[in-house]
């Protein structure tokens, strides 16, 4: 039996697929330019952003759901160019709210009649986004916002959901390996994460517990929930109102210290991710707020997250690693997190980090923006074995929102410096040096041991060559087929000599029957010598093209 949903989805299906297969036929001529066959074709960077900007406009004309998951998009550079990244990161939630008597309704299926459960009830909405509306109201005398989910929201979500998981598997015809990986987690992450946006009382238990974490710091304000007056369509909280982070002129007039903002609001996220374990994960400017003394108010937290210990652990790693320009410790760190593939050239991989840190520091070995750093890897993500998995996706987002917040109100602010002392004061970078110095201890008596031991091993092998008894097993490990490809070439050359010294010999003997022979045997040459042309023309053989090179970023940059 088809149900409502699914005949929305059905419909939907062609909606989407109306909107987005103009690009999808470019990307499939990018592959073969005759579609059916041809080679690939060349995309300049032109191409790309104005692709990136027919893909944004089709997401606005989608709506809420396609809204949302183009601002997901915008966060994973291991799925999308550069240019793609730039263009959707302009995306804003921001569509005209739904009609009052859409939204009392809401209200009243949830809570009873709105004359009945608020003291009083303003019928404009303060704010307007893809997935719920603002309301200002009162209850007992104290000013609240009330938060409703958007009327009808639900049935279009579901349909918008079932239609991606439909696409995905056509979607994945058109990206590689790596990228199909990070595809198929995005999708999967997009899911859980819209449901999650439209949850109420998850939020609610979410803002509860961030709030707590927050209790004995009068440098955060989160506000309150009425638990009364919320449930899983509509959030009730107290209303806590302040300057506009981003409104630099008003902080300053008012004489707020924009740099203190700053740090406080990067050591609040990095108390969140390292220490907590659960974040606020949407802080853009519309959602953070400074109230006179200095302190930031956190609002809307229906896009919140948790951390695990072990990625904090790893994110710890990262960011000393980072400020000590331990380039190996990055590469292990991004490797252990699962961000870099194990088998990714460490070589080339550390070549990118030492350019992306060289280009971003300054004078000072700690004076560099970690904005720059994470902008030159996001660059190499698209290109490179990385991969993105979900537990990160919202991390990577509030890292690089947050800089850019940290960066309009003190455009000298040092993330590294900042981040090197919070670690300095909880103790993490303490740990690490005795780890290392505990590592290198360890390391030392290894060494002693094997210079005890290495000496009498090497003569008993020196004694056994002497006497001619010493033997020596080689395992070659050529997964390749390197040699495989070697001897086939070898055997075509073989072959090809012997059919043309042969069809030579027998030509000059004037014979017909030889005369004959000689053309069999000549064609017989020109197929080995075709196949010896092919073994050297495939892509896959023995010569290996570089991945990356120092001209590689200069002419990126210079194309941009």
């Amino acid at each position: 039996m088809v149900t409502l949903v699914s005949l929305r989805a059905y419909w939907r299906f062609f909606v989407v697929a109306r909107q987005f297969l103009p690009l999808l036929l470019a990307y499939a001529r990018d592959r073969r330019k005759y579609l059916l066959f041809g080679g690939k074709r060349q995309v300049d960077r032109e191409t790309r952003v104005y692709r990136a900007e027919r893909l944004l406009d089709s997401l606005l004309t989608l709506g809420p759901t396609f809204i949302k998951l183009g601002q997901l998009l915008s966060t994973r550079p291991d799925i999308l160019p550069p240019e793609y990244i730039d263009v959707l990161s302009s995306l804003q939630d921001d569509v005209p709210a739904a009609p009052w008597e859409e939204a009392r309704v809401v209200i009243e299926d949830e809570l009873g009649p709105v004359d009945e459960v608020y003291d009083e009830f303003d019928n404009d909405p303060i704010s307007g986004a893809s997935l719920g509306q603002v309301y200002r109201a009162r209850v007992d005398g104290e000013e609240v916002a009330v938060k409703i989910r958007r009327p009808g929201i639900e049935s279009l979500v579901n349909a918008d959901l079932t239609v991606i998981k439909w696409s995905l598997p056509f979607l994945m015809r058109f990206v590689g390996e790596a990228r199909a990986f990070s595809l198929e987690n995005l999708a999967d992450e997009f899911a859980k994460t819209i449901r999650e946006e439209m949850d109420y009382q998850r939020e609610a238990r979410m803002l509860n517990e961030i709030r707590s974490n927050f209790a004995e710091d009068d440098d955060i304000v989160i506000p309150e929930v009425l638990a009364g007056y919320s449930g899983p369509r509509v959030l009730t909280m107290h209303y806590v109102t302040g300057t506009k982070i981003n409104d630099i002129d008003d902080l300053d007039e008012k004489g707020i210290d924009r740099s203190e903002v700053a740090e406080t609001l990067q050591r609040a996220y990095l108390k969140m991710i390292i220490e907590d374990g659960v974040f606020h994960a949407d802080p853009h400017p519309g959602n953070l707020a400074v109230q006179d003394d200095g302190s930031i108010i956190f609002y809307d937290f229906g896009m919140s997250g948790r951390v695990d210990s072990f990625v904090q652990e790893k994110i710890v790693e990262f960011y000393i690693a980072v400020a000590n320009q331990d380039i190996d410790g990055i590469l292990d760190s991004l490797i252990a997190i699962g961000t870099l593939s194990p088998s990714a050239d460490r070589q080339v991989m550390g070549e990118v980090m030492e350019l992306a840190i060289a280009d971003a520091r300054g004078d000072d070995i700690e004076q560099y923006r970690v904005n720059q750093i994470i902008a030159q890897i996001e660059d190499s993500i698209y290109e490179f074995p990385f991969r993105l998995p979900a537990n990160l996706a919202l991390v990577l987002r509030v890292a690089t929102v947050v800089e850019g917040v940290c960066v309009t109100l003190d455009s000298d602010f040092d993330f590294i410096s900042t981040a090197t002392e919070y670690l300095t004061e909880q103790g993490y970078r303490e740990e690490s040096i005795k780890q290392f110095v505990g590592d290198t201890r360890d390391q030392a008596w290894e060494s002693a041991q094997s210079m005890l031991r290495v000496p009498p091993k090497l003569e008993n092998t020196l004694d056994r060559a002497q006497r001619g008894n010493l033997t020596v097993q080689i395992e070659l490990n050529d997964s390749a087929g390197t040699l495989d490809k070697l001897a086939k070439r070898l055997v075509y050359a073989l072959f090809f000599a012997f059919g043309l010294v042969s069809s030579s010999v027998l030509y000059a003997a004037g014979g017909v029957w030889e005369v004959r022979a000689a053309a069999v045997i000549a064609v017989f040459s020109l197929f080995t010598l075709v196949g010896l042309y092919l073994s050297f023309r495939t892509k896959k053989g023995i010569r290996a093209q570089p991945q990356f090179t120092r001209q590689n970023l200069r002419e990126r940059r210079g194309n941009e």
